[in-house]
């Protein structure tokens, strides 16, 4: 059975691709009724519109038109390349901001409600809401804060490579995991790896999820190695070990396997079979912008502030919240100028929308009411 055919679905939700979207054919997932006010659900890495399975539905009840795609580079979406040697102009911010734009404008919707992005979709919905507040009217990032747009001149300094070297000389060497996904290795190992993709991406999501013993999230004091290396391993890894190598250390038992509701072996089976035709190198391009001046464009921002009501939900558990020091405050007070405040939910981690699905409704309903 098609792993995301009506029958692997949750009931309500449907599953349809959308051709001519700036270059692609876009698979979406929706729930609610066409005229409804539109919210926009954008994923994170390494993840699918599928992530947001289990709070769809109830925003559809609750009276609105949910809409979530596959992003460039994921999933069912096609028409970009997954060859480490493509033109990253495409993979580009202002780029993943005209996607949405694009699928907007063909679904015939002049503006939505609210844009909602997790974990990398979190900084694409932060700039779709910067760049164009007359259609994205307000917006919610979870799990990874939005410092603001890049100052200028500054996209070709990227802290990951600027801390590198200090990394890597601790006593423990390390290296941070944006760098290592952006190497040319990091596709092939997370493919190829021994445990097989079924077993790797259970390892992660258990890894960083409030189901880790190791999640106790507190601030750091700097961006500098040894405050760094206060991070877990899938964070800032040990220098000699691929991410796949990384996360089997904290690979689950059979019990906490078969306790986890949030993620289910069917669930699994979901992302393991998408990511083992698409592989991981489009979502790996995203990180890998990061280091090649890909973002320039986004300077032309610099100093502006997201002008549409704002919020913030993560997981108390989640590092990911605190993994660049300094950036959930910049947040509250610099990046945003209607910042309609920060949830952390209890018990989650890093997949808060999956590990707590409730409490993430409650909070975006309130939010969007």
């Amino acid at each position: 059975m098609d792993p995301l055919s009506p029958a692997a679905l949750p009931a309500g939700i449907r599953s349809r691709m959308v051709p001519g979207i700036n270059g692609l054919t876009m698979h979406v997932l929706e729930a609610g009724k066409p005229g409804q006010p539109v919210l926009l659900l954008l994923h994170g890495f390494p993840e699918l519109a599928f992530s947001w399975r289990r709070v769809m539905v109830p925003l559809a009840e609750a009276g609105f038109h949910v809409i979530a795609p596959d992003q460039r580079g994921y999933g069912r979406t096609i028409g970009w390349s997954d060859a480490y040697d493509t033109d990253l102009r495409t993979f580009a911010m202002l780029n993943l901001v005209r996607d949405q734009l694009a699928l907007l404008a063909t679904l015939g919707m002049p503006h939505v409600h609210a844009v909602i992005g997790h974990d990398f979709g979190s900084p694409v919905a932060a700039h779709c809401a910067l760049v164009r507040p007359d259609v994205f009217r307000r917006v919610a990032l979870m799990s990874a804060p939005f410092a603001g747009p890049p100052a200028i001149g500054s996209s070709h300094r990227a802290p990951a490579a600027d801390i590198a070297q200090a990394l890597a000389a601790l006593p423990r060497p390390r290296k941070h995991y944006h760098w290592y996904y952006a190497t040319r290795p990091a596709n092939g190992d997370m493919m190829t790896a021994p445990e097989g993709l079924h077993a790797v991406l259970r390892a992660y999501y258990h890894h960083k999820s409030g189901d880790w013993a190791g999640n106790d999230v507190f601030p750091l004091a700097g961006w500098t190695a040894d405050e760094l290396a206060k991070l877990p391993t899938y964070y800032v890894m040990d220098a000699a070990e691929t991410m796949p190598q990384t996360v089997a250390h904290e690979m689950p038992s059979a019990a906490q396997i078969a306790a986890c509701t949030w993620l289910t072996e069917a669930d699994l089976a979901v992302y393991a079979a998408e990511y083992g035709r698409s592989g991981f190198q489009g979502g790996l391009n995203g990180y890998r912008t990061r280091f090649l001046g890909t973002n320039m464009e986004m300077e032309v921002f610099a100093g502006c502030r997201i002008t549409v009501p704002a919020t913030f939900i993560g997981g108390a558990r989640d590092w990911g919240v605190q993994q660049a020091p300094g950036a959930l405050r910049k947040m509250e007070t610099e990046a945003t100028a209607d910042w309609r405040g920060t949830h952390l939910v209890p018990g989650a981690g890093h997949w808060v929308q999956q590990e707590r699905p409730e409490e993430t409704v409650r909070l975006l309903l309130g939010f969007v009411a």
